[in-house]
């Protein structure tokens, strides 16, 4: 097991699922051995508002928190949070991100427009982008909300984590009712298409 610490954020807003997508990510990395520490970050509503999660692996983790800078992957579940947060993104780290976009508050009250050609823009300040329709995935898996289950899939190619050690994380994490779903949807997440630049 490699000593240095790999540093994960999950970005989305609420209600969006970016927490069971860390216990699901963390459940998996716990089972291949890794010290694992997940801390959250709410931002001002329950729903609608901006959550980080922060998920950070290896063989001994002593803080939860990601700086500026230093995440190897971010997650986002949609394009707002994607640049919000790419900051946090280091030189040579992986951006994966939905290309779907949710109104934030000041853009529902007509205070702000959503910002144009967010993907375009993100592409040209970072090295490597993954841009994937996991709403499209979701839907096909036969749940909108499973969003979050089909950008682990699209996440799992570049991890050394086997697809069964996945599908024992799920099996350990989601609700029973709600497990062929899920399973569904990170099988086409792992086979999605993605746009990479």
């Amino acid at each position: 097991m490699e000593n240095q610490t790999t540093n994960i954020m999950i970005v989305g807003v609420g209600g969006q699922g970016t927490l069971l997508a860390s216990r699901i990510l963390g459940n998996a990395l716990l089972a291949k051995g890794y010290d694992v520490k997940m801390s959250e970050v709410h931002g001002m509503a329950q729903r609608g508002g901006s959550v980080v999660t922060y998920v950070r692996y290896g063989q001994k983790v002593y803080s939860p928190i990601v700086s500026e800078g230093q995440a190897d992957v971010i997650l986002a579940f949609e394009e707002l949070e994607a640049y919000r947060y790419l900051p946090h993104l280091k030189k040579g780290g992986t951006l994966i991100v939905n290309t779907q976009q949710i109104d934030p508050m000041p853009v529902i009250t007509g205070a702000a427009k959503y910002p144009e050609a967010i993907i375009q823009k993100l592409a040209a300040m970072a090295q490597n982008v993954i841009a994937v329709d996991a709403l499209s995935l979701a839907e096909q898996a036969g749940n909108l909300k499973a969003v979050n289950v089909v950008l682990l899939g699209v996440m799992a190619r570049y991890m050394n984590i086997e697809e069964q050690e996945w599908q024992n994380a799920l099996r350990e994490t989601v609700p029973y009712k709600f497990l062929d779903v899920n399973l569904k949807a990170f099988e086409l997440g792992l086979g999605a298409d993605t746009v990479s630049k």
